[in-house]
């Protein structure tokens, strides 16, 4: 039951709120347009009238063949009136519209008679009852009761959440067995609440992974990097570790890898803490290699559970330190991988997925290529 501890996490969580642009969730959500016909899709952090996720999906409401569409703030949200004031929605007293409040439309058409259906009509839509915008009794927080019986009418749960409440995001929408397309940090991968769904196949990457700008509210902290204002005076943020994340079943889930390069043990050195060969980039992945492979968290971008089994995390499969490494290592750390650079030297390699290539080719004559 949410409560105080809840309502401090979403206080805390609007600090690091990034509004995803209508461009990237256009770019995105149409690789998964089959997914959404006949379905109640739930847009759970998202200002109805602000957020761009719940404006691609209502006005293209009629095209998807949504049967609903559900959205809930929460309370005091950062961006609340910008486009479309709620005062003048719901007639709500001056200075009480950053209420949180929650959205149900089954019904999108031209209700101006302009020729068009844009967020006009869908405001005079509300006015009228036609669809429903009602304050909610809490906080807005994804974990109250109100918010949950919302999550258990959707079928499909589609938004951008605060990424410091990510872990536990997540855990809500696996314990309720929810179909989701999320975005979240890349590094989420390595998270111990995360990697275990990876691992089994359980949820997995989206397309458009990797660089991807945000605006971000008014008190913003600037910074020196990824951060500017354009010519209106909106603040951006850029990240350039931005995944989607989804247990829809998409084509790029299944296309194969194709490996050019492959195996010499001069060019793949073996750890020497773990028997693995390390391959710095997912494009050096060799062909005809059958044993196991370190490899940056990026592989999850082209991970295919048809061509490649993942065995661990170096997190969890490296738990102890040898002598010699703790000596001549540099800054010796449980968790991660070590090789050796000569003359009884160690450089620590960053995380690392540990995969193996489920149907491997045959290796050149002579090239003895696993243990």
């Amino acid at each position: 039951m949410a409560g105080n501890n809840n309502l401090n996490s979403a206080k805390s969580a609007r600090k690091d709120e990034f509004y995803t642009q209508l461009t990237d969730i256009e770019k995105e959500l149409k690789h998964y347009r089959q997914h959404f016909r006949g379905k109640t899709v739930l847009c759970n952090c998202d200002d109805p009238f602000e957020s761009n996720f719940f404006k691609y999906f209502v006005l293209n409401f009629n095209r998807l063949g949504l049967k609903k569409l559900l959205a809930t703030c929460y309370t005091g949200s950062p961006i609340a009136n910008r486009q479309l004031s709620l005062f003048d929605v719901l007639g709500t007293a001056e200075g009480t519209e950053n209420r949180p409040y929650k959205a149900v439309v089954t019904t999108v058409y031209d209700k101006t008679g302009d020729g068009g259906v844009d967020m006009l009509d869908v405001a005079e839509l509300f006015k009228t009852g036609e669809n429903e915008l009602t304050e909610l009794e809490g906080d807005g927080d994804f974990r109250s009761p109100e918010c949950l019986a919302l999550l258990a009418e959707a079928d499909i749960v589609v938004t951008n959440p605060p990424f410091s409440l990510f872990r536990e995001y997540v855990s809500t929408l696996m314990e309720h067995e929810k179909s989701f397309i999320i975005i979240g940090s890349l590094n989420a991968v390595s998270y111990k609440e995360i990697f275990p769904l990876l691992m089994n196949n359980r949820i997995w990457l989206g397309y458009n992974n990797g660089d991807m700008a945000f605006t971000v509210p008014d008190d913003y902290e600037p910074r020196e990097t990824r951060y500017w204002q354009d010519e209106n005076g909106q603040k951006w943020r850029s990240m350039g570790n931005i995944a989607w994340f989804t247990n829809l079943d998409i084509k790029k889930r299944h296309e194969e890898m194709i490996l050019v390069r492959r195996y010499s043990p001069d060019e793949y050195l073996k750890y020497v803490n773990y028997n693995a060969i390390e391959v710095t980039k997912a494009s050096d992945i060799p062909c005809d290699y059958a044993g196991q492979m370190g490899v940056p968290i990026t592989f999850m971008d082209k991970y295919n559970p048809d061509q490649f089994e993942i065995i661990g995390i170096s997190r969890e499969l490296v738990r102890t330190i040898s002598e010699d490494v703790k000596k001549n290592g540099a800054y010796p750390q449980i968790g991660r991988f070590y090789l050796n650079i000569g003359e009884t030297k160690y450089k620590k390699v960053y995380e690392r997925l540990v995969i193996r290539n489920k149907h491997p080719e045959t290796p050149r004559e002579g090239k003895i290529n696993a243990d």
